[in-house]
């Protein structure tokens, strides 16, 4: 392959897409794998200047990490890539006991042998800004520190209720971490007080709170990495700090994406309790889409066969007449159903696999050419079970960053070449649904 830019792991598959978005916007021509590649796989991308790995690790245990982490880090290392990143949600949302982006760090540090990790989560284009080690996010158009966010002070698995990200951090880790915070970043001292924090401590928090001290970290991160062996740690923030440096010289100019045109009828499967996604299908229902429920607890209980034969059966009824299709498990909040769920170990995991099951029987018999999954951890279970071996992007949308339009590529003809969008829970414009349908880059 070319030289590599960046290789990445994602900690789940709509944060994986997130940065392959950033990446080919910044005109890094991407490619993310479902898995590790064989070599006959990899050698089909090699014109790509940035690989990424999609997992599951955000709604997954510490012991889980221990068992897959140190492997997927050890194949990435091997890529030889500038940087490599592992990528979480830029809501940090994450526990002792899943998605802890703590023992990630610890992970990734031992792995390549690094004293001190660095660490961006601000990200401006997502609306998401640090200050002073705090974390701050949008919610139509308002903004929240991130404790007391509507929708993340409130997450069903993982609640955001500390807005100190190192405090929340110093829960996962014992790990030394210290800030580089917006006074000093904007300071003409800046690189000796980063220099500082990247010797006496273990992890290095880098403020971002608008596009110039974006620019600003992008260009300490680049000038502090170990070329080929370096370990950074953040959201899509990372990427787009490192276009502000790469741009003009490393890469050449922004991705160009025509609009593919409108598909006839697509399908939806959505496992999210997010008032976002619930606007997004009430938006679609009134715009053409037949909404079908499925029941969550019976998708996950002993009589899941018959539930997905129902659900398989009301989807290919819409679709065989003409319509566009959603099929979803909760209507918002007051639908989520996640404490009789919980009920049974590795529920949530197999409601996603199970949902991707449904998908992917309808794509194939109904010989689909473009399908949306919504929900972050849903995502990441149900394309699992779509065959996919690989995802490029198709089509950006402005309007909802961080969910791209993706080609999958996958040894499964009737798979090969689908477009799939792939979108978090919290994430997306109301008509997000209806603008995939009609192929809309806006």
């Amino acid at each position: 392959m070319r030289k590599l830019l960046l290789s990445y792991y994602g900690d789940d598959l709509t944060g994986s897409t997130d940065v392959m978005e950033a990446l080919e916007l910044g005109g890094v021509p991407t490619v993310l794998f479902m898995r590790k590649p064989a070599a006959g796989l990899l050698a089909r991308f090699a014109h790509c200047r940035a690989v990424g790995l999609a997992g599951t690790s955000r709604s997954e245990s510490p012991a889980w990490m221990d068992a897959r982490l140190e492997e997927a880090f050890t194949w990435l290392k091997t890529l030889e890539a500038e940087l490599c990143h592992y990528k979480v949600c830029s809501t940090f949302d994450s526990s002792p006991t899943i998605g802890s982006i703590g023992r990630a760090i610890e992970i990734g540090r031992a792995v390549f042998e690094q004293g001190c990790v660095p660490l961006v989560v601000g990200a401006p284009q997502l609306k998401r800004y640090t200050a002073f080690g705090h974390l701050f996010a949008a919610y139509r158009d308002k903004y929240y520190r991130i404790d007391r966010h509507p929708v993340m002070s409130r997450h069903p698995a993982t609640p955001m209720d500390e807005s100190d990200l190192l405090v929340h951090l110093s829960r996962q880790t014992k790990l030394a971490s210290g800030l580089l915070d917006l006074a000093t970043l904007q300071s003409p001292s800046r690189s000796e007080a980063l220099d500082r924090l990247l010797r006496d401590t273990n992890i290095v928090l880098i403020d971002v709170d608008s596009l110039e001290t974006q620019a600003l970290a992008g260009r300490e991160i680049w000038r502090t990495r170990t070329p080929g062996r370096h370990f950074v740690v953040g959201s899509s923030g990372i990427e787009y700090a490192l276009l502000c440096q790469w741009a003009g010289d490393t890469v050449p100019g922004d991705g160009i994406f025509p609009p593919p045109g409108a598909a006839d009828r697509i399908a939806v499967v959505s496992g999210s309790c997010s008032p976002t996604t619930e606007r997004q299908i009430r938006h679609a229902m009134n715009d053409g889409f037949d909404g079908i429920e499925v029941d969550p607890v019976e998708l996950v209980s002993e009589h899941s066969e018959k539930a997905m034969a129902r659900a398989a059966a009301a989807g290919k009824a819409s679709l065989e007449a003409g319509r566009s299709v959603i099929l979803y498990t909760a209507l918002g909040p007051a639908a989520d159903r996640g404490a009789e769920i919980d009920r049974q170990e590795g529920a949530r995991h197999k409601l996603g696999r199970g949902l991707g099951e449904l998908l992917r029987a309808l794509t194939v018999e109904q010989k689909l050419q473009r399908v949306i999954i919504a929900g972050g951890d849903t995502s990441s279970h149900a394309l699992g079970q779509m065959g996919v071996d690989a995802l490029t992007m198709r089509m950006p949308l402005p309007s909802s960053p961080g969910s791209p339009l993706c080609v999958a590529h996958s040894s499964i003809p009737a798979i090969d070449g689908l477009e799939v969008a792939l979108k978090g829970g919290q994430v997306g414009a109301d008509r997000y649904f209806s603008a995939i349908r009609d192929g809309l880059g806006d």
